[in-house]
């Protein structure tokens, strides 16, 4: 019914397209003042075919909007439709809430794409006879926030009655239609069929071979139903513009008649079962713009087959098993020799991508300018040798937007960038590139500049901060020095990335951030930084991550980064940092989404941080999936059908973790790490028994500081507790057996305190060994060589455990107080009493 409802309340879109899209014209006019009669006239006829019913809305303010509709007035003053105030042609038809009732069985052309319908798709569709064209697809929950499902249902029935009742179906879209059945052999009955497109339908069952035969067919896409098989038949001639079979269980081998399909633009079988040689007669299909035969099993050499197809845009064929090496404009194939010159033949080639194989040899970059309609290069992560021509022509013309020469053995920025007038994105990682030269600062369409681990040296440029479509800037890994533009922090209102992390940069770091930025990643660790954290960081609302470790800042615990509603990253560690871990009284320094924070190594005073970090939701959320990162990816894409690359863009984060310096480069797949690392200051007090409400904590480190007191039992309840250390401290007491529920724990360290007692046992407390216990003179047990005199039974109950703790420690004072605890037990009641026969029998 739900769908029902909404067709209705949506008809104002499907009779506009239905009925009116044939009478628009582009004709101008300025002194007709009334609507075209054929408009009046087809949306008299329109009405007539509908009943006024006030059940027919649900809208307590709906109304028979359709009543004001006479061939005696201009149609552009009926109510629900509005023209265009200069041609006076009708361009909306708005009938929401217009209490309409009836069918519609003259419809031709029914459009739903792309809406967020819910439910099933009603029988009631199979009676529209005259229908040409069905489009529900890509109705999907995808584009609801927080959900990937299909939201649309058809069943076995409906489809076949729509097969067997709409006979002159030119157009079939059911893209992400939940099927779930095997198609009808009746779609071959469909022969005005154009267009079929059952894209993730969870299809399964063996594929009706006579569709491929249909007469008319020029689109087929059955892409993502893994569980549809079958096999290409031998082709006669036909319309086949477009065969998407992308991810099914279609399999065999590419038959020869292939060659017939002269119209083929598009051949999309990559992630299916298909194997053995790539016939030579695929050459025949010069018409070919895209070729996706990648993760088959295909074999032999398909040179033959494929360099006459000189129309290609885009070719992928890695992932297969063939033996070539000398075909080239392919991406993922473990290619080798050297890349032939050839390629320069292929003048319509759109996206060119050599990555990750094994070319050397020597390359002048400088001549795939000729290629006039190159927007896409990548020549990274082979063995080549690239290098600028000496006489470099200025050829303004190239259209390469996207350029990526990662691990390319580049001394220097190639020059022909400079004439790239519309390059996007610039990655020259991993390279020996040691400057920036000038006229990189006047690369106004540049979004992504990524030169880390390069040999860059001196300062950097203002003439940088010219480039105000950034989102990117990446010039970590390198030997720049001295201060940073003041601009930097500013220089682009699209700003995402800012890593200058690992330099020998120096003076103050950046100290304006402009109110409504989008920075979500700042990296200025392992630098020279001083001074003082500039305060307008309080600016930076999208602020993901944020490291300043490994400088030498001088200032207080940074309680006003509190209010960013995205950090979830705050590391301060190795700098000057001083004075107590706290919030200023009325207020509440709450962090919102924060999962890791490391202040190790400064000069942090004071009591443990207790109140602070009991307001710190992250520490008693059950719901860690708030916490993950905002994606964060370099996107491109070409006019090319379907052809994109997304380059998810990588946090990476140092961090002591089970007493090991770890690095952890995809950041945003541990968002559910909670971590607090407070290690090498000058903290003091207990650690307080609160600690075990942080149910979600994964890492505390807390050593090398002035802690005392007993370890809290509630550290018990830290389920999901795999990392503590409290080493290098006064803590005093036994480790409490509670610690033996840490089922996750693999590190643990207590060195060099002065516990006392026995070390807990049980197949945990097992693994670790004696330097985790060490410095402890009072400690016995495994896996120390000091063996306990009285070891409890481990097994025992955590009320038994107390309680015979406190007769060991105390049962001197218990006997001696007995007669006049029970006659007080007697005079108050019989359950005092009780427990002091139960504890005296326990000791006896």
């Amino acid at each position: 019914m739900v769908f029902v409802w909404s067709l209705v309340l949506s008809l104002h879109f499907l009779f506009l397209y239905s009925l009116l899209s044939f009478t628009f014209t582009s004709s101008f006019s300025l002194t007709h003042p009334n609507c075209r009669q054929y408009e009046s006239h087809a949306l008299l006829q329109f009405k007539e075919g509908f009943n006024i019913n006030m059940t027919a809305s649900y809208n307590p303010l709906s109304y028979p909007k359709t009543a004001s509709w006479n061939a005696s007035t201009d149609c552009c003053s009926w109510d629900g439709i509005k023209c265009d105030e200069h041609t006076n042609q009708v361009v909306l038809i708005d009938l929401r809430s217009s209490q309409l009732y009836g069918e519609l069985s003259q419809l031709r052309y029914l459009n739903l794409s792309q809406s967020v319908f819910i439910g099933e798709i009603p029988p009631h569709v199979s009676q529209l006879s005259k229908l040409l064209h069905l489009d529900v697809g890509y109705t999907r929950a995808a584009y609801l926030k927080g959900s990937d499902v299909n939201l649309l249902t058809l069943k076995q029935s409906s489809l076949e009655s729509i097969i067997h009742n709409l006979t002159k179906l030119e157009m079939l879209m059911l893209n992400y239609v939940t099927i779930s059945s095997s198609l009808p052999d009746k779609l071959t009955n469909l022969t005005s069929m154009k267009s079929l497109s059952l894209y993730n339908s969870e299809l399964y069952g063996e594929f009706p071979v006579g569709i491929f035969h249909l007469p008319n067919l020029k689109f087929l896409d059955l892409r993502l139903n893994p569980n549809l098989v079958g096999r290409l038949p031998e082709f006669q001639s036909s319309s086949l513009t477009t065969l998407a079979l992308e991810e099914t269980g279609f399999y065999g081998t590419l038959p020869v008649s292939i060659g017939k399909l002269s119209s083929l633009n598009n051949l999309i079988i990559d992630g299916s079962n298909f194997y053995g040689h790539i016939p030579s007669s695929l050459g025949n299909l010069t018409q070919l713009v895209q070729i996706n035969l990648q993760h088959n099993k295909f074999s032999g050499d398909p040179s033959a087959s494929l360099t006459n197809l000189t129309k290609l845009s885009k070719l992928s064929v890695g992932f297969n098993e063939f033996s070539f090496e000398t075909i080239s404009w392919i991406d993922n194939s473990n290619l080798k020799g050297e890349i032939p010159s050839w390629i320069m033949n292929l003048t319509n080639i759109v996206i060119l991508s050599l990555s990750k194989n094994v070319f050397h040899g020597k390359l002048e970059l400088d001549t795939f300018l000729k290629l006039k309609k190159l927007t896409y290069l990548n020549l990274s992560l082979n063995k080549l040798s690239l290098y600028n021509s000496k006489n470099l022509s200025h050829m303004t013309n190239s259209p390469i937007q996207v350029l990526q020469l990662v691990s390319c053995n580049l001394v220097e920025i190639p020059r022909f960038i400079r004439d790239l007038n519309d390059v996007v994105y610039l990655l020259l990682s991993n390279n020996n590139i040691t400057s920036l030269p000038n006229w990189l600062g006047r690369k106004s369409s540049l979004q992504i500049l990524s030169v880390p681990h390069n040999s860059l040296t001196g300062k950097i440029s203002p003439s940088i901060c010219n480039l105000k479509s950034l989102t990117h800037l990446e010039l970590s890994f390198n030997n720049l020095s001295g201060n940073v533009p003041s601009c930097i922090s500013n220089f682009s209102q699209y700003l995402e990335i800012l890593a200058l992390q690992r330099n020998k940069l120096s003076g103050l770091i950046p100290q304006t951030y402009l109110r409504g930025n989008t920075l979500q990643m700042i990296d200025f660790s392992n630098n020279n930084f001083l001074g003082q954290l500039p305060r307008a960081l309080v600016n930076c609302g999208w602020l993901e991550y944020f490291d300043i470790s490994h400088n030498n800042i001088n200032d207080s615990f940074p309680f006003w980064l509190g209010d960013l509603p995205e950090l979830k990253v705050l590391a301060l560690s190795n700098n000057k940092f001083h004075g107590n871990i706290s919030c200023p009284k009325n207020m509440i320094c709450t962090f919102p989404k924060l999962h890791i924070i490391d202040l190790s190594h400064n000069e942090f005073s004071g009591n443990f941080p207790t109140e602070m970090i009991q307001s710190w939701k992250t520490m008693k959320t059950s719901n860690t999936s708030q916490l993950q990162y905002e994606e964060n990816s370099i996107f491109s894409a070409s006019n090319n059908l379907e052809y994109s690359e997304t380059r998810n863009i990588s946090y990476s984060f140092t961090m002591s973790n089970k007493g090991m310096i770890m690095v952890y480069d995809k950041l945003q797949e541990f968002y559910r790490m909670i971590a607090i690392d407070i290690s090498s200051n000058k903290i003091s007090g207990e650690i307080p028994k609160v600690i075990g409400d942080w149910k979600n904590l994964v890492l505390l480190n807390l050593s090398n500081n002035n802690l005392i007191g007993s370890i809290p039992s509630s550290l018990g309840k830290l389920s999901n507790l795999e990392a503590l250390d409290l080493s290098f401290n006064g803590l005093s007491g036994k480790i409490p057996q509670q610690l033996t529920q840490l089922t996750f724990l693999g590190f643990f360290n207590v060195s060099f305190n002065n516990l006392t007692g026995p070390i807990p046992q049980n197949q945990q407390f097992s693994t670790f060994q004696s330097n985790s216990f060490e410095g402890n003179q009072d400690l016995c047990g495994n896996p120390l060589s000091k063996k306990c005199i009285d070891q409890p039974n481990p097994s025992a109950s955590d009320d038994d455990h107390d309680s015979e703790s406190f007769f060991e420690i105390e049962w001197k004072v218990s006997l001696i107080g007995y007669v006049g605890g029970l006659v007080a037990g007697v005079a108050l009641g019989t359950t005092y009493s009780l427990q002091v026969l139960g504890w005296l029998k326990r000791f006896f």
